[in-house]
């Protein structure tokens, strides 16, 4: 393979090979500043502006490559053939864990420039075959109903932070000068459903809200990620349109956060400016208003209406100039007009293509992402040698709920069904049926799949969503709204299946639940003997759901969002205050906190300590404790800092979560977990928007679940805490 993808690069144009040119654009003694500037003078006006949209053309008298900007690699390389594919977004937040984030954003990059340099081999430069991944999603999950939630990284703004800093480095490598991919932070900003309403939807949160919540995550992957691109969403805020607000785009991205990379639309939001936001009356008035604001690219067709805008004086060639420099740069700094052997990311072996190292990675981070949320009288796990198991559920068998939204292809997809009958022993009896359809009622109602629970040593359900019934307006085509959910419940039709084997079930009841965000078991939480979550896990999942249910690994997730009771505790979807929302606002109880999960070993947290109790906006902290695993198993914990105010008079949220950390501690061992946090931490957002220090006494707590009284009754850990005063 190796040898033909060589043979195959003599066909690429020369240039790529730095042999001789008089063009000085090809001249890589020059900086990328220096080149652009050379390539853009030589340009048309009409070549310019054919390379700001994302299926750029040819230009061959000026030896520029077809390029096609879309690209997914949400949870591995999407829509481009063969991939290792790795658990959902929602699932890898599951993990608390940022190094293992950026390991499997590094295993798909290195995947994305093995099959690139083919694609480039073989003349495939079109849609999914590049180097740029508007990838990832860090858009708050503020509501379950939220159809494309399982793209996110959950409902807290500091976890989505760092699991999106970390996975922008995984995709871009860390070369002085060359990108191994482009990463691109979206959907910016205030987005978060209805999809319904998403091309016409303009949201306004108060200045706390916006602040506090809708944009630290895009601000962290710029600052601290260094993140190539940023998307802008569908919606308005505050009345613009964000591909063409200037307050997003040019007030804040690009003048206060110093952002340097490229803003593309997502695909079609810029005809939304005239036919949705209705902001102005032409495609003209469109693309003019959009390429003054600072948007580079468009995913769509309404900058083709750029050379008419400059002829009515609407925006000018200069600008033009500007927004195709900035954005030339990501195509350079990818190696794109340099020598193949110039960039080291090209000697990436086509043999990590869904490699036995990746596929191992992608069972590792199914088996962290695992929630196990029930677990009665120490239900799991479950032997190996029982006699009678029976797997049974609409998705026990299925491929398609492990791999949720944006997918790539593997053959290599497990099912719970095939997981589990690898794990259990040759004598076992192990019994399957399908037994209720996912999402509509059976067809034949004389369904004896309920009876065979009379017969079984234990039932294990696999239940729940897939990415039919939620995800993008577009996907979601078994939805009954446009991706996002109606309720929060399971369809009925599992309901009563479930409902029909508890009734006459011989041995206990195990739910495996699907899912890319909050459910509301209702009257199955209590018919169920145990419950897990496996998210949608990637193509290891039936191997991961089974080293959990028989007991190989503890389950280690922690939830990265709120599981409500029912519908009936959270807002209006399109109520976009944060109040009575996630963790922070919420004042009802929960069926499941944020940050819970429960083990298969005893954990307990002891000794905290801080290093001042008095602090001023000067003073760093350390916050110090001892993590005992008093249980028979070896597992990992997620040790959680929680920020609690003692009196809350300034609106402050009632938790806030400051750090986080996953540690693996042995049998009857412990370890020490210390965080260190920076004035900045300490730091309150206020009415106006604006980060003020706020005195008074607060609660430091360490726990492996929101410290609250419903995390208490499920089984979490007791949580650890000390008061200290800020000054």
């Amino acid at each position: 393979m190796v040898k033909k993808i060589i043979v195959a690069l003599i066909a690429i144009p020369t240039f790529i090979f730095g042999q001789t040119s008089d063009k000085k654009w090809l001249d890589t003694s020059l900086s990328f500043e220096k080149r652009i500037n050379y390539l853009v003078e030589q340009m048309t006006l009409q070549e310019k502006i054919s390379q700001l949209v994302s299926d750029s053309p040819e230009v061959d008298r000026l030896e520029v490559p077809e390029y096609n900007w879309w690209n997914e690699a949400l949870h591995g390389i999407a829509r481009n053939g063969k991939a290792t594919v790795f658990p959902q977004a929602i699932g890898l937040a599951a993990t608390f864990d940022t190094e293992l984030a950026q390991e499997v954003a590094n295993a798909i990059s290195d995947e994305a420039r093995a099959k690139f340099n083919i694609s480039q081999s073989i003349g495939n430069r079109g849609q999914y075959a590049g180097l740029t991944f508007w990838t990832p999603n860090v858009n708050i999950f503020r509501d379950p109903r939220w159809g494309r939630g399982q793209e996110t990284y959950g409902e807290d703004p500091y976890l989505t932070s760092k699991m999106g800093v970390a996975f922008v480095k995984g995709l871009q490598g860390n070369h002085q000068k060359y990108l191994k991919s482009a990463a691109c932070a979206k959907h910016y900003a205030v987005h978060s459903g209805p999809e319904e309403l998403r091309h016409h939807f303009n949201a306004s949160p108060s200045k706390k809200d916006l602040y506090e919540t809708y944009l630290p995550a895009f601000e962290a992957l710029v600052k601290e990620g260094n993140v190539e691109g940023v998307m802008s969403a569908y919606n308005a805020v505050y009345g613009s349109p964000a591909g063409s607000s200037k307050f997003l785009l040019k007030d804040l991205l690009r003048d206060e956060w110093r952002f340097n990379g490229y803003i593309v639309s997502d695909c079609g939001a810029l005809g939304d400016i005239y036919k949705g936001h209705k902001v102005v009356k032409t495609q003209t008035e469109a693309a003019a208003l959009a390429l003054e604001m600072g948007l580079n690219l468009n995913c769509g067709y309404v900058y083709g209406a750029l050379e008419k805008a400059i002829k009515e004086g609407l925006t000018t060639e200069k600008t033009v100039d500007k927004r195709l420099k900035e954005l030339l740069m990501t195509r350079f700094k990818l190696g794109l007009f340099d020598p193949v052997q110039d960039n080291p990311y090209n000697a990436i072996s086509p043999k990590e293509i869904h490699s036995d190292k990746h596929i191992a990675l992608a069972r590792k981070t199914a088996l962290k992402s695992i929630v196990l949320l029930k677990n009665d009288n120490n239900t799991l796990p479950l032997s190996k040698d029982i006699k009678v198991p029976y797997v049974t559920g609409p998705f026990a068998a299925s491929n398609d709920v492990l791999l949720g939204s944006y997918y790539g292809m593997t053959t290599n997809l497990v099912s719970v069904l095939e997981g589990i009958s690898e794990k259990v022993s040759l004598g076992t009896s192990l019994n399957y049926r399908m037994g209720a359809l996912p999402f509509t009622k059976n067809v034949n109602p004389k369904n004896w799949a309920p009876n065979v629970a009379k017969t079984a040593d234990a039932v294990i359900a696999v239940v729940g969503l897939s990415a039919d019934f939620e995800g993008e307006e577009v996907d979601a085509i078994a939805s009954p709204n446009k991706g996002d959910k109606k309720d929060l419940k399971l369809p009925q039709n599992q309901i009563d299946y479930v409902k029909e084997m508890a009734a006459k079930k011989k041995g206990p009841l195990i739910l495996v639940v699907a899912s890319g965000s909050a459910v509301s078991l209702g009257e199955l939480y209590d018919l169920a003997d145990a419950i897990v979550l496996m998210w949608y896990p990637g193509e290891q999942g039936g191997h991961a759901v089974a080293d959990v249910l028989f007991g190989d690994e503890s389950p280690s997730g922690h939830l990265p969002i709120t599981f409500p009771k029912s519908i009936e505790q959270l807002p209006a979807f399109e109520d976009y205050s944060m109040k009575g929302r996630t963790y922070k606002y919420m004042e009802k109880e929960p069926l499941f906190p944020f940050g819970f999960g429960l083990s298969y070993t005893n954990f307990t947290y002891k000794n905290i300590k801080v290093s001042n109790a008095k602090i001023g906006k000067k003073d760093k902290l350390k916050v110090s404790c001892t993590l005992v695993n008093k249980g028979k198993m070896d597992s990992d914990d997620v040790a959680q800092l929680y920020l609690v105010p003692v009196e809350n008079k300034n609106d402050l949220p009632k938790y806030r979560l400051l750090r986080f950390k996953r540690l693996k501690v042995k049998s009857q061992s412990s370890e020490t977990v210390s965080f260190e946090l920076e004035p900045k931490d300490l730091y309150q957002i206020n009415q106006e928007g604006k980060k003020v220090w706020i005195k008074g006494k607060y609660k430091l707590v360490v726990a492996n679940a929101l410290p609250s009284k419903r995390s208490a009754n499920l089984g979490a850990t007791v949580p650890i805490s000390t008061i200290v005063e800020l000054k």
